[in-house]
């Protein structure tokens, strides 16, 4: 019952994705289970067929140091896996430096964000975002 009232809401909503809509996570957050949560939702989005960029902003960026491995294992683990099947993992290179994360620990794959590339997925056409 709970079900098909929210399928109705959505249809009513006129919110529709189809396959291949991107996908943008601004991930601000370095608490292990909420990363996990951001990145997690991401991947399973892209192995239903939308295109995926998880923008790593404010404390988010810890998780993509190397130097960071050992608490972040599992979630690194993920983010590699984004980028190994084509996702976007960006990096905010003003968090970094707040944090103290330097561009030679980044994990292989990620990049340093800019407001071009930033730009350029979240403004993706007919993309969609979300936010931890």
């Amino acid at each position: 019952m709970l079900r098909t009232l929210v399928f109705a809401l959505i249809l009513a909503s006129g919110i529709t994705a189809t396959a291949g809509d991107p996908l943008f996570i601004n991930m601000t957050t370095d608490e292990a289970h909420r990363a996990s949560m951001a990145i997690s939702f991401g991947k399973n989005q892209m192995d239903r067929g939308h295109g995926l960029t998880v923008f790593l902003n404010d404390r988010g960026v810890v998780l993509a140091s190397k130097l960071r491995a050992e608490q972040y294992s599992g979630q690194q683990k993920v983010l590699l896996e984004i980028v190994s099947r084509g996702g976007a993992v960006l990096v905010c290179p003003m968090c970094m430096k707040q944090y103290g994360v330097l561009a030679v620990d980044l994990l292989p794959g990620l990049k340093l964000s800019n407001p071009d590339l930033t730009g350029a997925a979240l403004f993706a056409k007919d993309g969609r975002t979300l936010s931890w």
